[in-house]
């Protein structure tokens, strides 16, 4: 995953910045926090093999510093200025949630985003995924906005739904599918933190057990998924099943931080529930789109030796024992409580 020290020790800043940023006991300690983070994962991004990467860091820049600046101007505002009206109050409280969602690159403020992740590398996109969500996500739980939130959940739901339709970048279809969960993640952040950390940690494996098999078989695109799976039925099964669990569908893991979501939610607010079920199975549907034509087209060229396949099986396998079998473990757990 990385190639040498420095590599090693920008990473290591990037997780300072972002600690900086959820310990902070001010908005300006959680400012500076996002801007190391910031600079620190600039570097990272760019990497000389893939001249598509120096674009994607570029823009990544602009549209951080963008949001950067409109935090801190809010942060000055409200620190300076005590005395303004309610209105204005919350007029900067939706300002201070825009720019922090901005950041985390949900809809409406996610153009930037697919973008970004077509020009990665597969473990800078899963940086870019995971991690690089958790401190702007807990910053907005500090200055909650219940119905301005219902509306950037609905609308990342929806987005990141659609938006998967006729893809044929995988990294394009995993930024769209991590707009989607996202907005299943602020919702489980109306609830509790508890919930939120839950949803995040199933969402972190499901995504790292499908980006470990793309990158070691250098996968980017549907074309190369369709000829590389015919000389290993188990590894195409494996992979496609963690597909499924990534976008909800029971009895595999993924369904569970949704389902524990939606119970809680629907003693809240129903509508919501519905329209994130509805938009979730659209979701489903390119995913079962992609399995169904994976399993069905049939290429007689080999793309990979014999002995890597293996290799790579035995390691998929173990990865995904989380993802196939986890709602097997909770039934077993249950026994017990």
């Amino acid at each position: 995953m990385f190639n040498n020290l420095t590599n090693f020790m920008l990473f290591i800043v990037l997780m300072l910045g972002s600690v900086i940023s959820i310990s902070s006991n001010s908005w300006l300690g959680a400012w500076m926090g996002l801007e190391i983070n910031l600079l620190s994962f600039i570097p990272l991004m760019t990497n000389l093999k893939y001249s598509t990467s120096t674009e994607s860091a570029l823009k990544y820049f602009i549209v951080q510093a963008l949001a950067s600046t409109t935090l801190l101007f809010v942060v000055l505002v409200l620190t300076f200025n005590q005395t303004f009206l309610p209105q204005y109050n919350l007029c900067l409280n939706t300002i201070l949630n825009s720019a922090l969602l901005m950041k985390m690159g949900a809809a409406p403020f996610h153009s930037w985003f697919p973008e970004v992740m077509e020009g990665l590398t597969w473990w800078m996109s899963f940086i870019l995924m995971t991690w690089q969500k958790i401190a702007p996500m807990i910053l907005v739980s500090y200055c909650f906005l219940y119905k301005f939130m219902i509306i950037v959940i609905i609308l990342s739901i929806l987005i990141g739904s659609i938006g998967g339709f006729n893809q044929t970048n995988l990294r394009t279809l995993m930024a769209y599918s991590s707009i989607n969960h996202l907005g299943w993640m602020l919702s489980s952040l109306i609830i509790s933190m508890s919930y939120w950390l839950t949803y995040f940690v199933f969402y972190t494996i499901l995504s790292l057990s499908i980006i470990y098999t793309f990158n070691y078989l250098n996968i980017y695109y549907f074309s190369q998924i369709f000829s590389m799976m015919n000389n290993n039925p188990i590894m195409k099964f494996s992979l496609f099943c963690n597909f499924l669990s990534l976008g909800g569908l029971p009895p595999f893991t993924g369904f569970l931080p949704k389902w524990i979501t939606i119970q809680a939610l629907s003693e809240m607010n129903l509508f919501i529930i519905i329209t994130m079920v509805t938009m979730t199975l659209v979701t489903l549907f390119f995913y079962i789109r992609l399995t169904y034509a994976a399993f069905m087209i049939h290429s007689l060229q080999p793309l990979w030796n014999k002995s890597e396949m293996n290799k790579m099986t035995t390691n998929m396998m173990l990865l995904n024992f989380f993802s196939l079998f986890g709602l097997m473990l909770i039934f077993f757990i249950s026994l017990f409580i």
